[in-house]
């Protein structure tokens, strides 16, 4: 049936662990992972519980086709209330991890409480133990990685686990797993680092058998990797350069946030750009990249291994920086590079390695030292409060040292751990944080690509792409194409999107995969594997009740509909070049719709008919 229907309950506070069923109803409502998750959380929890309180859990979590043979099947999530927004938090990781939980048998483990020190939990199959992680507290995510390896002395031992950031109090720290993959956004690792939680190691050698219908998801999944291989997107461009490809393409049609989103265009795009990666340096004739390199079952490989030029000024003297290890994606290299105004890609490249070994999000991080830039610039904060660091766009060594002192929780740093929107009202100037619900925008100026300004403003999590990825339509024209600068349709669109995703990352597998693959591929799948009749209409049924659950929470959390919103710059100042030039997000005349379509009222309220009509 795809779920092992086995769950893991480790009660921190007690120092115990137990096991319990899965709740196979809810499986059928939620599907798993994302959805059954925060089914699991929202009955478990007071959504107005401090973030960072033992009442608050976290829950990291499968889905049904993770660890199968359906492509991508390596995902896994984690679940909890988020520290930087107050708002339901939900991130998804690739790399192995996901696949190991799987195969040791388990769909959720659900950590509650607070242990006395700090421990972390083995997991072996169906053995759990908690172990003290005292030598580990104080040390990075890649420390952590070594010693846990040499104590079990078992290389394929996966392990998740959080950096001195997170130990900090950094609102934006992630749980990093496979030494650069990372559950990134919205401060679980804070949570998980606040339970006194270092890591969670994982050895799974159960399998996963338990499929319904065998050869029929062998064929299915078969006919569906040949899918992705014949796009271009998921069979050429995303194996080639990444999500890297996009940093041009995005610069070009003026759709770049730039300086703190001041701007729509980065005039050294092409510098830190997909391209760039594969071009050999002066210095020594190598490419930033060194290869690209696949999650867990990943048929795609999208992913980006890089090497840091020995002689750069980041890394001189500094042999632990000079091996290959995780690259630039495009967001990392928007929100460092063109949000901060700096085009030097090795620069970037040794910023991106310090966030994978202490555990912070690079989206947060660029974009709260972008607002820190502006803040400099206009004089609000001085070289008082920076210890003498000069915060000027552009600045390499300024972002260098911000990063440097950001994941140790040391000087400056501790302000720019508070994310942008705590940093930019200590500092008198709350307008300057580009954020949604407290959370920093991704890599899409929503002038210039309307549809995303709805999709950011409405999204649970707080600003974020990955909610409702318009771009696809609005910018690849996939499924089909729509106009980035119209309103027309887009709260239609922006509810089917987030509908559709969902589902997708209850399923255990990469929403990349939607670049080649709509729902009708994705059913068949998931309908080989798992008990019941799932087609592509129920599918967008669940997407749609795990949509309205996680609104539910929110607004239990305290949240309404005046949250649904964007900073006043993206309302009120115009695009100042490309072809948005001239333009707003005009999010006043799609919002309305979008309730409308949501079966919300005017306020952004769930209505008691689609309350019932969803089973909530």
């Amino acid at each position: 049936m795809a779920w092992t229907g086995n769950v893991l309950r480790v009660n921190l506070t007690q120092g115990t662990t137990s096991v319990e069923p899965l709740n196979m109803q809810w499986a059928q409502e939620y599907l798993g992972q994302r959805g059954l998750a925060t089914k699991y959380l929202s009955e478990e929890i007071d959504p107005k519980v401090d973030a960072l309180s033992p009442d608050n859990k976290l829950i990291m979590t499968t889905g049904p086709l993770t660890g199968t043979m359906a492509s991508t099947g390596g995902r896994y999530s984690v679940v909890t209330k988020s520290p930087l927004t107050g708002a339901i938090a939900c991130s998804n990781s690739g790399g192995f991890i996901g696949a190991e939980m799987k195969m040791a048998g388990w769909d959720m483990v659900i950590f509650e409480g607070k242990s006395p020190k700090p421990v972390y939990l083995y997991l072996e199959n169906e053995k759990a133990e908690l172990r003290s992680a005292e030598h580990l507290w104080g040390t990075s995510v890649w420390a952590t990685d070594e010693t846990i390896h040499k104590e079990l002395q078992d290389p394929q031992v996966r392990i998740a686990c959080v950096g001195r950031a997170a130990e900090q109090g950094n609102l934006y720290a992630a749980i990093v797993n496979d030494l650069h993959r990372a559950a990134g956004r919205s401060g679980v690792g804070t949570v998980m680092a606040s339970k006194n939680l270092k890591a969670v190691a994982i050895r799974g050698t159960r399998g996963v058998g338990n499929i319904k219908d065998p050869m029929r998801f062998f064929k299915v999944t078969e006919e569906a990797k040949q899918v992705l291989q014949q796009s271009a997107v998921t069979g050429q461009g995303l194996g080639t350069y990444g999500t890297q490809v996009l940093m041009n393409v995005i610069n070009e049609m003026g759709a770049m946030p730039t300086r703190n989103m001041r701007e729509v265009q980065f005039e050294g795009a092409h510098k830190i750009s997909g391209e760039a990666m594969h071009e050999p340096r002066e210095s020594d004739g190598k490419p930033n990249l060194t290869t690209n390199g696949a999650c867990f079952g990943c048929t795609i490989a999208c992913g980006r291994i890089s090497t840091v030029d020995k002689g750069h000024f980041t890394v001189q003297n500094k042999p632990e920086y000079w091996h290959a290890s995780g690259g630039l994606e495009y967001e990392a290299a928007w929100a460092l590079g063109s949000d901060t105004g700096v085009d030097d890609l090795d620069c970037l490249t040794y910023v991106n390695f310090l966030c994978n070994e202490d555990g912070i999000d690079p989206i947060s991080f660029g974009a709260t030292v972008a607002a820190a830039m502006e803040l400099y610039e206009m004089g609000a904060i001085t070289d008082a409060e920076t210890g003498g660091l000069q915060l000027k766009f552009g600045s390499a060594e300024a972002l260098t040292k911000a990063t440097e002192l950001t994941v140790k929780g040391e000087g400056f740093g501790r302000d720019l751990g508070l994310g942008s929107k705590r940093l930019c009202e200590k500092y008198g100037h709350p307008d300057l944080s580009m954020t949604v619900k407290g959370q920093e925008f991704p890599a899409y100026d929503p002038r210039g690509i309307q549809g995303m300004g709805l999709a950011y403003a409405t999204s649970n999590r707080g600003a974020c792409h990955l909610r409702g990825y318009t771009v696809s339509s609005e910018v690849l024209g996939i499924p089909e194409k729509t106009d980035p600068l119209s309103t027309e349709g887009k709260p239609e669109l922006v509810k089917a999107f987030q509908d559709a995703t969902a589902s997708v990352d209850s399923a255990g597998i990469c929403v990349f995969t939607t670049f080649a693959w709509t729902l009708d591929d994705i059913a068949p799948q998931i309908d080989a594997a798992c008990d019941g009749n799932w087609t592509t209409e129920k599918l967008l049924e669940v997407g749609e009740r795990i949509w309205n659950l996680e609104r539910d929470f929110n607004l239990r959390a305290g949240l309404t509909g005046a949250d649904d919103t964007l900073p006043k710059r993206l309302l009120k100042d115009a695009a100042n070049v490309g072809p948005a030039q001239g333009m707003v997000n005009e999010l006043d005349v799609m919002l309305p719709k979008y309730y409308q379509v949501r079966g919300w009222t005017p306020s952004g309220e769930l209505t008691p008919e689609t309350r019932q009509r969803l089973g909530l």
